[in-house]
């Protein structure tokens, strides 16, 4: 079953959990009752509104169960995530598995990533384009541990070409900081993406913080980071298609659809599947390589949008 994400942005309220439900109630009283879900049915809970008040059974009921949340700041971009302590039955020799693994295989991987990585990207330009036919060579030309650095090559190639067709957005630069609408619907996008991945890792066992190629000490989610970049296309080709509608607000609306991406239907080993579903099977297949390094990561792969 595919985990409910729920959103708490355009009215304040206040979340309670009792017999292991999740209960929303708003504030005011105009408002619609307050409701109940289960919380374990729910996958990821995103708070975008200040006024929002918790209860430590909320959090505790929804840690329980596996859920992340997501919390917002000022300028409604996420400013934290947090995710469970896994209860997995071998999370100590996972543990051991992921400081065990050889840096060639670390560096195997991590080709596996750039190279699916740029592939997307090539997947979102124009088929014939000069720029999508750069990055079908960057992406075959990928060594183990990437050492010439074709990911960041296959980047700026990628950002100067992803909105030639939009004129109103020619200028575009990718800038994690930046506030113009195409940015901050790639940083919401991505904030979202990685906390479902976290959550996928710590429901399998895995420490987040001990990446294949991320090393940072102020980094928790390094490891999520890595396994999300291949991924990372799937975010922006939902972003592209809020610029053609003209969307230049992070509203609820478009917050609505970028949230959808962990819906989207996905293809992994030749088998349909949202990708909140795939995301575990795509974890599942590293955990194999930390146990049997000759296995391959199989990474989810986009179809088109409907």
């Amino acid at each position: 079953m595919i985990k409910h994400t729920i959103e708490i942005s355009q009215k304040p309220a206040h979340l309670s959990s009792k017999l292991e439900q999740l209960t929303i109630e708003p504030y005011e009283p105009t408002d619609a009752n307050s409701r109940s879900i289960p919380c374990e049915d729910i996958g990821m809970v995103i708070v975008d509104h200040p006024r929002t008040t918790y209860s430590h059974a909320a959090f505790s009921s929804l840690l329980k169960h596996g859920a992340s949340l997501v919390i917002c700041g000022k300028n409604h971009q996420p400013a934290g995530i947090l995710v469970p302590i896994s209860d997995h039955t071998q999370q100590v020799s996972r543990l051991q598995e992921q400081i065990d693994l050889s840096k060639p295989t670390a560096k195997k991987l991590w080709k596996q990533i750039v190279t699916a990585k740029i592939l997307a990207q090539r997947n979102n330009l124009p088929t014939d384009s000069p720029a999508a036919r750069s990055l079908k060579q960057l992406a075959k030309d990928v060594k183990s541990g990437d050492p010439q650095n074709h990911e960041a090559h296959a980047a700026r190639t990628y950002w100067r070409n992803w909105l030639d067709d939009l004129p109103q957005h020619k200028d575009f630069k990718r800038n994690q900081n930046g506030y113009d609408p195409a940015n901050a619907f790639l940083n919401y996008g991505y904030a979202i993406l990685r906390a479902a991945v976290a959550r996928a890792l710590v429901s399998a066992g895995l420490h987040p913080a001990l990446g294949l190629h991320h090393h940072n000490r102020a980094n928790a989610f390094c490891l999520a980071d890595d396994l999300m970049e291949p991924l990372r296309p799937l975010v922006d080709r939902r972003v592209k298609n809020c610029l053609q509608r003209d969307r230049h607000e992070l509203d609820q609306l478009t917050k609505a659809y970028l949230l959808e991406m962990l819906a989207e239907p996905t293809l992994l080993n030749k088998k349909t599947g949202p990708l909140m579903v795939h995301l575990h099977r795509y974890i599942a297949s590293l955990v194999n390589i930390y146990q049997t390094p000759k296995h391959k990561l199989t990474i989810p792969t986009a179809l088109p949008l409907s």
